[in-house]
């Protein structure tokens, strides 16, 4: 499905469109995207930050993650939906959460990361790379 992409929060407070192809998808298996997801894995979808137009408010958490770099989280503040994460450690990128696309037919992650913490349940598709940290 080429882009524009539209998205937006559960109350529909926020909307937004991505203007270009997502950099890359991952499946993210650390323990801050369960607890963030309240599942077995957060879903991450790596944009530029130019490529996104986001309108109605947001509502902002920035949490240090082990590495010691800033991580904050955009959401909207009447329904709590996260729309996007701001990566302390790389400069003009977003990490989109792909969950809150309009059509999510489209989405699949090119690889799981994080597989160190992963739920013991959790089988990747085959064919799938599996990092058992970050990826690069």
């Amino acid at each position: 499905m080429p882009h524009p992409y539209s998205g937006g929060c559960q109350c529909g407070a926020v909307r937004y469109t991505l203007n270009a192809e997502p950099m890359r998808v991952m499946a993210c298996h650390c323990t801050e995207c369960q607890r963030q997801s309240g599942s077995a894995f957060g879903m991450s979808m790596l944009i530029k930050r130019s490529d996104l137009v986001v309108t109605g408010p947001l509502k902002t958490f920035t949490r240090t993650a082990d590495s010691g770099n800033a991580n904050t989280g955009a959401f909207c503040p009447e329904c709590g939906n996260r729309i996007y994460n701001v990566p302390g450690y790389v400069e003009d990128r977003l990490v989109l959460k792909p969950g809150t696309l309009d059509d999510t037919s489209w989405v699949r992650p090119q690889a799981f990361i994080w597989m160190q913490s992963a739920q013991s349940w959790v089988e990747p598709p085959e064919g799938m790379r599996c990092f058992d940290g970050q990826s690069t």
